[in-house]
């Protein structure tokens, strides 16, 4: 079983995305947090397999709380909804071990969870910052991620499917037979 650990600061989307993993077999939320301080301290107590936080929120940001978390055993995906110059830097050096699009659909999530877990990296290509340069040495990305490709296989499978938060809602009602108007 696949214990997580989720940070979000919108209530709705933690109770959804919660609700989607929880659906899965093998996944089971154990905590939900609506910080970085929170998420933290959860993963304390929990020990989870893996985090999965938003990287804006408030009292402490995702990548903030990567940070932390990296001398850990928790894995860490850092969710978002669009792509910002310099975050893919530092999602690298916080150890982060997938960085995904909130508007992906929940099944890429899911997959993505699962192939974390078996080592994997995944970071969706959108979210990759190629013009991130400054002072600082830049990180060669191949090292850093899994055999040195940039993984992303549902993206690939399903190049024209755009999720959105509706589909996840869409789809935690159709599971739970619920109706969606």
């Amino acid at each position: 079983m696949i214990r997580i650990v989720i940070a979000e600061d919108q209530e709705m989307l933690l109770g959804v995305i919660g609700s989607l993993l929880d659906l899965e077999e093998d996944m089971e939320v154990v905590g939900q947090a609506r910080n970085g301080e929170e998420a933290l301290t959860l993963v304390r107590q929990l020990q989870p397999d893996v985090c999965i936080m938003d990287i804006e929120m408030p009292e402490m940001s995702g990548l903030e709380a990567a940070d932390v978390l990296m001398s850990t055993e928790c894995k860490v995906i850092i969710f978002t909804t669009f792509a910002r110059t310099g975050y893919f830097k530092r999602v690298l050096k916080a150890g982060v071990r997938g960085y995904l699009l909130k508007d992906s659909p929940s099944e890429e999530l899911v997959c993505s969870i699962r192939r974390i877990m078996d080592g994997k990296q995944i970071y969706s290509p959108e979210l990759i910052d190629d013009n991130s340069s400054d002072n600082e040495q830049e990180i060669p990305v191949p090292e850093l991620v899994d055999d040195g490709q940039i993984t992303n296989e549902l993206s690939n499978q399903r190049s024209n499917t755009v999720g959105t938060v509706r589909n996840y809602f869409s789809t935690v009602m159709n599971k739970m037979k619920l109706p969606t108007g």
